[in-house]
């Protein structure tokens, strides 16, 4: 006897409804990405008990007459695509002609749907994928879709349902995905007959954003330089320096419109923030790619969560191309930021004067520190000091000092701050146009020290220490494939590293700041960051990390009183930085508090 059986009929419906409806979120956005395919310019959605109890779907979009209707609910039953050709440039958010089907054999299903011109439309109900009823219907031009009951006839699958609320949070996100995505469309959501948001249709992105996230959000924003692509073009809106996220909620990608979730679209969103961001924290980012449809494949998970690209790396240094030109781009903006007009200096001092004292750039106490940039570290951290000196003036007090009108008060003519004083002898004080602004003098001064020992290494080469006894170790195939294909690059690095038999290397010579026992170890962690690394990015990376602790301890300190000009030289080198929004660990150089918040702290606004 043959122990291989065809399913019946509604369990293999049940079997690819697995794969597609995961909860009720998941009906939700199948049934919305059907509107949206059907030209609809309003979308209203009402879900009561988390989704679980009842969804329905309404919109305005072209409807169907009653043959479409029923062959709707057929497995691979679809409009959007005809042939293998056109499966391999999908246009559209919805394909394979499973969505439908798959909510109807799992709940009690009532389908209503009307062409703008017919004189009736049709309404069809199905209860657990039975096709009960079929008759005429008078509801409005284009389509609403019902949903109760979600899983009745699969109590293992609604077991496994979550709290009502956690169920209603993953409808509202993937509401959010969708009129983010489709700023031209409407939508309207209620909850348990509550109105949780009404969006109009708009005409640009920053609208849409601005009405789900509000106008701080929108502020902190910046627009993304597209940059010379042609192929692969990006738009939308990311965050700038320092605006980060616990949670990769606000992380948004689309990819033709479709949101996606990629872990090649996360390490690039993270390799064009590099150094912008503190570990642990993701990006604001509302980022949308445009391609050739044929050069990304969307057949690849059922809910249609994920792409593939033919060319992955070009996908991916677009990416942190736009990002990094973008937050490049930003600095005269955000310098303009700060500026203020020239201080008209009348003597008054910025509060009680200190005592001077150097910034200290010795080494820390306790032995000499784990990772040294033996000469070269020495050489920069006395270099900083001698910067800061020079322009120490004689005075032993900080303070503003009186000009008179003639060369001392001219040169001061183009002056981009007006520094008030120090708080807590940390945070240097500045007015601006807009309010007050408050620096951090040790995250300031360590971007400016990074960024000069980086460009110092990168023109002068990374110093390297030859090993003592040479470490040989082994990589899986595919692993050793990618050093053989970069060692230029690890050579570039100081790493002096050569084959040694089938995927087998050598290691004789190590950047002299790194401190490498298992040789192994190391180079598995080289090649997991420099696979995700940009091909602009730093033949430093490795040593980056490094360079940041070093920088760490020679940038001046809290409770490491500055002069005068000491402060103001330190806010000039900041705003020449490339990155000058924060330091190399991601934490902000600089905070505005505007005039309009000071107004409401005191109750002169409300």
């Amino acid at each position: 006897m043959s122990r291989i059986r065809l399913l019946p009929e509604t369990v293999a419906s049940q079997v690819a409804a697995g794969e597609v409806v995961e909860r009720p979120a998941s009906v939700v956005k199948e049934l919305v990405e059907n509107s949206i395919d059907a030209g609809a310019r309003k979308i209203e959605i009402l879900i009561r008990r988390g989704g679980i109890s009842f969804v329905r779907v309404i919109d305005d979009g072209c409807g169907m007459d009653r043959d479409d209707a029923l062959l709707s609910l057929e497995r691979h039953a679809t409009s959007k695509i005809r042939s293998v050709a056109d499966l391999e440039a999908v246009g559209t958010l919805g394909f394979r002609g499973e969505a439908l089907p798959s909510i109807a054999s799992v709940s009690r299903f009532r389908l209503t749907t009307r062409e703008p011109v017919a004189v009736a439309g049709t309404e069809i109900v199905v209860n657990g994928g039975k096709i009960d009823v079929v008759r005429d219907g008078g509801e409005a031009p284009g389509t609403q879709v019902e949903v109760r009951s979600l899983f009745y006839n699969v109590p293992a699958r609604r077991k496994f349902l979550r709290a009502e609320n956690t169920e209603s949070r993953n409808i509202e996100h993937q509401l959010h995905l969708q009129a983010i995505g489709h700023p031209q469309v409407a939508f309207t959501f209620a909850r348990d007959d509550r109105m949780i948001f009404q969006l109009p249709a708009t005409t640009t992105l920053t609208d849409r954003i601005r009405d789900l996230y509000g106008t701080e959000l929108l502020g902190r924003l910046l627009p993304v330089n597209d940059g010379d692509s042609s192929a692969i073009r990006i738009s939308g809106m990311i965050g700038r320096a320092g605006l980060s996220r616990q949670t990769r909620s606000q992380q948004l990608v689309f990819v033709n419109g479709r949101a996606i979730e990629s872990p090649l679209l996360t390490g690039a969103l993270r390799e064009g923030y590099h150094t912008a961001l503190m570990k642990g924290q993701y990006p604001v980012t509302f980022l949308f790619i445009e391609i050739d449809p044929g050069a990304v494949d969307v057949n690849v998970h059922p809910a249609k969560r994920e792409v593939r690209f033919r060319d992955p790396n070009g996908v991916r240094e677009a990416i942190v191309r736009a990002l990094q030109e973008t937050l490049a781009s930003s600095r005269e903006d955000w310098q303009e930021k700060f500026r203020a007009p020239a201080p008209a200096f009348t003597g008054a001092t910025a509060g009680q004067p200190v005592v001077p004292q150097r910034p200290s750039f010795s080494e820390p106490k306790g032995g000499s520190p784990p990772c040294e940039l033996p000469e070269l570290e020495r050489e920069f951290a006395l270099r900083g000091q001698r910067s800061i000196e020079t322009a120490t003036p004689a005075p032993e007090v900080f303070r503003r000092e009186q000009f008179e009108p003639g060369e001392d008060f001219k040169s001061r003519a183009d002056q981009q701050f007006q520094i008030i004083g120090i708080l807590n002898k940390l945070y240097v004080l500045m007015e601006n146009a807009d309010g007050l602004v408050l620096v951090d003098q040790h995250a300031a001064h360590e971007r400016i020290l990074f960024e000069e020992l980086r460009r110092r290494m990168e023109e002068q080469g990374v110093p390297s220490q030859k090993l003592l006894i040479t470490q040989t170790f082994e990589l899986v195939p595919r692993d050793a494939d990618w050093i053989e294909q970069n060692i230029a690059v690890l050579q570039k690095m100081g790493i002096g590293v050569e084959s040694f038999g089938p995927n087998t290397f050598k290691i004789d010579s190590l950047p002299g700041f790194l401190n490498v026992t298992d040789g192994a170890q190391f180079m598995r962690k080289v090649i997991d960051d420099l696979k995700s690394a940009s091909d602009r990015s730093s033949p430093l990376r490795l040593g980056e990390e490094m360079i940041a602790k070093t920088v760490c301890r020679h940038a001046v300190k809290a409770n490491d009183p500055l002069r005068y000009l000491e402060v103001e030289k330190l806010i000039r080198d900041l705003l020449d930085c490339d990155l000058p929004y924060c330091c190399p660990h991601g934490r902000p150089t600089m905070i505005q508090i505007s005039n309009a918040e000071l107004e409401k702290k005191f109750g002169r606004k409300v």
